[in-house]
């Protein structure tokens, strides 16, 4: 699709425009972090603790006297850490899979596919939450506990992709050439399902980041003073009578950055993919 065609059908890709300004924004953010916010997210000022929004404090202070403006922006990057390493994980596991059960078949694929179906059918945070608790708790670990029961979603679809592939005729060529195993899947195969699965990880983003605030929220993931939303969340709700703006910020945060991740994830789909839109 050339500029021309892009620009003409624009109102068409309104979801990937959006989207993905709102995440360049977010993404500023955090890298810029340092500069943009006036203290430092755990500068604590105990004489100034619960302070109401103000122009020294744009959205008050917390109960440990620490400026919530400057904790929501240094948010931004846990947000984008969790993005990164929790789909970047679920890709690894999904795609390696993924691609030796719909190559191989046989009792490969029965065995790695009766393991999808399992992790594919247990409820995601019922999981993460047995996880953390071998693991212990912190932000790394519950990323790995939610990549660990949310992976499947990835290899299915690999798998059913490699499947239709492994027939084609440029696989063939490639096998009549003595190419290796390892060359035809990920040098033949691999190319193919990278589209699909760019458009999966950025719709699945938003999934990450609720489920891993969630288990941050119930004390299970980030531990204070992190400037992480779900861990405000949870201490907001300690202060609500005496503070109840304290959850607003951290929840408009949360709301902004899913809410972009759909609309790129949505935007992509419908750029690269439009046959996965029943996901």
């Amino acid at each position: 699709m050339n500029t021309k065609n892009f620009l003409k059908n624009k109102a068409k890709y309104s979801n990937l425009i959006i989207g993905s300004s709102m995440i360049l924004l977010l993404l500023l953010v955090a890298i810029f972090a340092n500069f943009i916010a006036p203290y430092r997210y755990d500068d604590s000022m105990m004489n100034e603790r619960l302070q109401e929004p103000s122009i020294q404090h744009l959205l008050g202070t917390d109960f440990y006297g620490r400026d919530v403006f400057s904790r929501i922006l240094y948010g931004a990057r846990i947000a984008l850490q969790i993005a990164a390493q929790s789909v970047g994980i679920q890709l690894v596991i999904g795609v390696t899979i993924g691609l030796l059960c719909g190559y191989f078949g046989g009792w490969i694929d029965r065995i790695l596919s009766f393991i999808m179906d399992i992790t594919w059918s247990m409820p995601p945070l019922i999981i993460a939450f047995a996880v953390v608790s071998v693991l212990g708790q912190s932000l790394n670990n519950a990323i790995i506990a939610i990549a660990v029961v949310s992976w499947a979603q990835y290899g299915r679809i690999v798998r059913a992709k490699t499947m239709s592939i492994k027939n084609m005729a440029f696989l063939e060529t490639g096998i009549a050439f003595g190419e290796s195993t390892p060359a035809l899947l990920f040098r033949y195969i691999l190319p193919n399902v990278v589209p699909s699965m760019i458009v999966i990880a950025s719709i699945s983003i938003p999934s990450a980041i609720m489920s891993t605030t969630a288990l941050s929220f119930l004390g299970l993931g980030a531990q204070s003073p992190s400037p992480d939303w779900g861990l405000a969340l949870s201490d907001s709700v300690r202060q609500l009578t005496m503070a109840p703006w304290l959850g607003i910020a951290p929840g408009l945060a949360l709301v902004y950055t899913t809410l972009g991740f759909s609309m790129l994830g949505e935007g992509l789909r419908d750029l690269i993919d439009p046959r996965l839109r029943s996901l």
